[in-house]
């Protein structure tokens, strides 16, 4: 960050200001462009919006704000209603004030060529005029502090500056409006209500009576600590009503979770959700899941509760093993996928790891609406309506997804049984004909 204008003293003065965030940007400086008006100028002009900081001696840190641009000119006043003086630190100490110009004022701002930032008739705030040099570091401006076109509450020079205009240094920075960014999704106003309807719409969504699959099938992937297991826990807290730990959290150098372990989700009237999240060990550089075992897991070779192994395991080992399914069905395939990330921490994942979830991206599809962002329960122990409603959603658009993949599946088949029984009708017409023959 150039300059000397710390960061809370930034939001203090956005505060002052008080039309939103802004962007500092340091235009001059007395230490590194001269103490001049002409090299004040030469800066400054025509550059909008100003914030002039002065730093005494005595550590003292204080200044003023100008709406309006600096320009060259022989000696003229400017009415700047928005402009204000302020204080920040007193002898090293934090005194935040604002000194706005009093009201139907004309004299807010005086530019003049060999002037530098000058503030107020008479003058409330002259930093320099001419041109300066320094001794041992020190500025002596030549200027001053006078209560005359702004309400400076009563303080006079000495309880401001210490009555000295001794600088280490002269600041001026140019203040911009920071765009307000535009919002990434447009969602529902959250509310009880939409809590309600989304726990709801997840409760009454289940796979198509005629694909004789009981509940819809989604795995979730991600590194270590990223948050799947916790995500497990957070469904069925708000289901639940309470805050629940069935799946084992926590940090750890290596994944927790150790197996394939699908979570039902138990609802307040008795049943469950026709849905199972399906937690497994967490992506490593060396250690864990890799692309064979994660493409049986989707295929649904791997049976419930499937110990993963840490290490990668030769493609024998896993063929011979009791729970592995040779002929899976539909309902041992894994309907949808969610990679969970956590977003703190996402400049820290190893390259190694970030491959790894590419070639696992490869085996599904991935768009940019298919992102979600959730907060988990994992240090909370209270039910939050916020972070309720962002597990609905993204639990409602996973079982969408898994429902887009059942259809497909469903079409396929019954082109394929389409298919066979044209081939069947085909060969029934060439024996009718060739009995006709007969």
């Amino acid at each position: 960050m150039e300059g000397n204008l710390t960061t809370a003293d930034r939001k203090h003065l956005e505060d002052c200001i008080g039309t939103g965030s802004k962007k500092f940007t340091l235009l001059y400086s007395i230490t590194k462009d001269g103490c001049s008006g002409q090299a004040f100028h030469q800066k400054c002009d025509m550059q909008g919006p100003t914030v002039t900081v002065l730093y005494n001696e005595q550590k003292s840190v204080f200044g003023g704000y100008a709406s309006l641009p600096w320009f060259l000119t022989s000696g003229a006043y400017v009415k700047d209603e928005d402009a204000f003086l302020f204080q920040l630190l007193f002898s090293g100490v934090d005194r935040l004030n604002k000194f706005p110009l009093k009201s139907d004022n004309a004299k807010g701002l005086y530019s003049r060529s060999n002037y530098g930032p000058t503030f107020g008739g008479g003058h409330d705030l002259l930093t320099f005029t001419n041109s300066l040099s320094s001794s041992n570091g020190i500025y002596a401006l030549n200027g001053s502090i006078s209560a005359s076109s702004y309400d400076m509450k009563g303080l006079g020079a000495e309880h401001i500056n210490n009555g000295s205009m001794k600088c280490l240094e002269l600041e001026v920075y140019k203040v911009e409006d920071v765009p307000v960014p535009q919002q990434w999704r447009k969602t529902s106003k959250w509310c009880k209500e939409l809590e309600e309807s989304l726990k709801s719409s997840v409760s009454s969504m289940r796979p198509a009576s005629e694909m004789k699959v009981p509940d819809f099938r989604i795995l979730l992937l991600g590194p270590v600590g990223s948050g799947k297991s916790s995500f497990c826990n957070t469904v069925t807290s708000v289901y639940r009503g309470r805050i629940t730990q069935r799946a084992i959290c926590g940090k750890a150098k290596h994944s927790i979770t150790s197996m394939y372990h699908p979570y039902t989700i138990k609802i307040n009237s008795g049943g469950c959700l026709n849905v199972r999240l399906c937690d497994t060990r967490g992506l490593e550089e060396e250690l864990g899941i890799d692309l064979m075992q994660c493409n049986y897991l989707l295929d649904g070779n791997l049976s419930e509760f499937f110990q993963v192994a840490q290490y990668v395991v030769h493609l024998e080992l896993i063929l011979v093993d009791s729970s592995f399914v040779k002929e899976p069905t539909l309902v041992d395939k894994v309907h949808c996928v969610a990679f969970v990330l956590d977003g703190a921490t996402l400049d820290e994942l190893p390259q190694r790891v970030i491959d790894k979830m590419k070639d696992f991206r490869n085996l599904c599809t991935q768009k940019q609406n298919n992102i979600h962002p959730i907060k988990n329960y994992n240090t909370k122990v209270e039910l939050d309506e916020g972070v309720n409603i962002l597990a609905l959603q993204a639990l409602q658009q996973m079982l969408n997804y898994a429902e887009d993949f059942m259809e497909n599946i469903q079409q396929r088949e019954g082109k394929a049984l389409q298919s066979c029984e044209e081939n069947y009708m085909s060969e029934l017409d060439v024996i009718e004909e060739e009995a006709g023959t007969l």
